[in-house]
């Protein structure tokens, strides 16, 4: 079975165009979220992995209706390969059912490693460099050590509320549960 996702990000816009052309790339059920991309629970996405059979595809008008990023892709699109099915992007012409669509999709993924392991050693590279300046990374606390001594006195031994004591040291209460 051909199943068709359409996602849009706000309640004012609407999802025609999608649900048009997925039908006309055969899709027998078009299953529709209006939720940001950037929220990972979107529950007619879930609704639709759940019931995905081995044979069935999903299609998509384009790739980034069903992921927030391409790692995200990545992510969702095994889930459907372990589940036994099949994804297709009309735009970007990417089908992992056909030997031709996995071979495009296996050298997005390994961009995408190659993109992860740079970041990760530029951050690294950026660290040690600091480190040799004496700088040391990492927000600074919000509390002094006086401080925390005086939230935890008030906290435990007074038994105040949080949420006066966070209101006078201009904090958020879980900054006075870690103290």
């Amino acid at each position: 079975m051909i199943f068709g996702y359409a996602r849009v990000s706000t309640d004012d816009q609407l999802l025609d165009a999608q649900t048009d052309a997925l039908e006309a790339a055969g899709a027998e059920r078009v299953f529709a979220d209006k939720i940001s991309g950037s929220t990972r629970k979107r529950p007619q996405l879930d609704q639709l992995l759940d019931q995905l059979r081995p044979g069935d595809v999903i299609v998509v008008t384009k790739y980034d209706r069903l992921a927030r990023s391409l790692r995200d892709l990545l992510d969702i699109v095994e889930a459907i390969k372990e589940r036994g099915g099949g994804f297709r992007s009309l735009a970007e012409d990417i089908d992992t059912t056909t030997p031709a669509g996995r071979l495009i999709f296996h050298v997005f993924a390994s961009i995408a490693q190659f993109e992860r392991e740079r970041i990760s050693e530029r951050t690294r590279e950026g660290l040690e460099a600091a480190k040799k300046r004496g700088r040391v990374g990492g927000r600074p606390p919000a509390l002094s050590a006086a401080q925390r001594d005086e939230v935890r006195r008030m906290r435990d031994d007074e038994g105040r509320r949080l949420s006066e004591i966070a209101q006078l040291f201009r904090v958020s209460i879980k900054t006075i549960r870690r103290a």
